[in-house]
């Protein structure tokens, strides 16, 4: 059965145990619009949607078999 909440909410605790960060790392993203995040009274959290399109966007090219070196050229 389908979940009645569109999305799911985790905290910026749960957001921080996931991403192997501090919390403050995570407050920081929020502070700086990097990571959207939803007032809920005087607390603070994050759609799990939201965590992945973060992560999704940063994930580092692999290397080709020519380029030889470990990073993407610039």
């Amino acid at each position: 059965m389908a979940s009645p909440f569109p999305y799911e909410l985790l905290t910026a605790r749960e957001v921080a145990e996931a991403m192997r960060v501090s919390t403050m790392t995570v407050y920081r993203l929020i502070k700086s619009g990097e990571l959207p995040a939803i007032r809920v009274g005087k607390h603070l959290r994050i759609r799990r949607t939201e965590v992945d399109a973060y992560l999704d966007a940063r994930v580092v090219c692999t290397p080709s078999k020519q380029g030889g070196g470990p990073w993407p050229a610039a």
